[in-house]
């Protein structure tokens, strides 16, 4: 089970959040665009400054609650659990790369708004740069791609390129003028992600805007961000492969008829149906146990906070990414499988259970599983911990 969070209230309000999207997950996939009214909920649901430091008026979670929460969600609706989930990562981000003077006015705004954060920060994308102002700060140019929860957002993290190529990461308002979201995100998973292009254009950035000291990277704790990152798809992975099993299970046991070869009353009795069941069982057991040694690393490493050390984020690291492949397996193949078991019937488009399938395989294109094994292997061959970077 995921870790639960601690304030009762909160845990009510997950549950109802999370029957509020399950009621309508189907036809909102199918419609995409923005979850303009499921937005606001999870606005109104008080469980938007989870990662906000009680100093800063938030709850104040550990990591493996706020995971554990969007896991939840994921299990009926990945879209609206990633921009759940990217709220936190964003959160995370000022405390990660902002001095004292910048997270205090920006988590305590995001705490007494509640203010919801879109991403911005796309570190693949270079087509954003930053020129000096003659009357001080800076001009915002370019475009970036992939900018998820960017759509009704009220502050965006972006990140672009000085003139000297070093990468600054920004916080915006959404709604300064020059900055331009898209209604452009058209793919086949992931749909009501909202994680189109946002274009820039003669931005007006101050000297306050651009976070840091120490800003990316600047120390080993600075480089948890990606890790943060890493574990939040992960854990949307497992709750998108533990979803697709429940519907799977609904089905099979209410709906599917048994195979006229296989000599039993009911799909319930197929021993081939079982033997799926039971490898989707150790597949998915064996991820979620991964994921809560890999969240306790990470937590564990959150809360040395400054004195972190190059080795312990190594080590979190390898933790994470052993997290992130597992999970990819199981829900890949968890989506797939959902229809070995529940058979032809269940691919009307009524009940919508491809959605899993293409959210799991749109989202796990983020970055290839082939350099987290890479990684890996090398980590396990000869000892090497992966390079920080805002992948790994």
């Amino acid at each position: 089970m995921p870790a639960p969070l601690s304030n009762p209230a909160h845990r009510t309000a997950l549950a109802d959040l999370k029957q509020t999207l399950a009621a309508t997950a189907v036809e909102r996939d199918r419609a995409g665009g923005t979850a303009k009214a499921e937005r606001d909920a999870i606005r109104r649901s008080g469980l938007l400054d989870l990662a906000v430091p009680t100093g800063h008026g938030g709850a104040g979670e550990g990591w493996p609650a706020i995971l554990g929460a969007v896991r939840e969600l994921a299990q009926v609706d990945s879209s609206l659990a990633h921009l759940f989930a990217f709220q936190h990562l964003m959160v995370a981000s000022v405390l990660l790369y902002g001095n004292p003077a910048q997270r205090e006015a920006l988590l305590g705004a995001t705490a007494r708004g509640p203010l919801f954060w879109g991403n911005a920060l796309n570190p693949l994308d270079r087509r954003t740069t930053l020129v000096p102002h003659t009357s001080g700060g800076w001009i915002l140019n370019g475009t970036k791609s992939f900018c998820s929860g960017a759509s009704d957002s009220d502050l965006l993290l972006v990140s672009a390129d000085d003139p000297s190529g070093t990468l600054r990461v920004l916080a915006l308002p959404t709604a300064r003028a020059g900055v331009a979201v898209l209604d452009d995100w058209d793919n086949m998973g992931q749909r009501q992600t909202d994680s189109g292009t946002v274009t820039f254009t003669d931005v007006a950035v101050d000297a306050d805007d651009v976070l840091g000291p120490p800003g990316p990277f600047g120390d080993p704790a600075s480089s948890l961000r990606p890790c943060i990152a890493q574990s939040i798809l992960a854990s949307i992975y497992l709750g998108i492969a533990e979803g697709a099993l429940a519907a799977a299970r609904g089905f099979t046991l209410g709906e599917s008829r048994p195979w006229r070869a296989s000599g039993v009353a009911s799909a319930a009795e197929d021993p081939y149906i079982l033997r799926h069941y039971g490898e989707l069982h150790v597949a998915i057991a064996g991820a979620e146990a991964l994921g809560d040694r890999a969240l306790d690393r990470l937590q564990a490493a959150w809360e040395r906070g400054r004195d972190l050390t190059p080795a312990e984020r190594g080590e979190a690291a390898v933790a994470i990414a052993t997290f992130k492949a597992a999970s990819t397996r199981a829900a890949l193949d968890a989506t797939t499988r959902l229809f070995d078991v529940t058979g032809a019937r269940a691919t009307a488009s009524r009940f919508g259970f491809d959605r899993f399938w293409r959210n799991v395989r749109t989202h796990s294109l983020h970055d290839p599983l082939d350099y987290k094994l890479k990684e890996l292997g090398a980590w396990t061959l000869t000892g090497v911990l992966p390079e920080p970077g805002f992948y790994s």
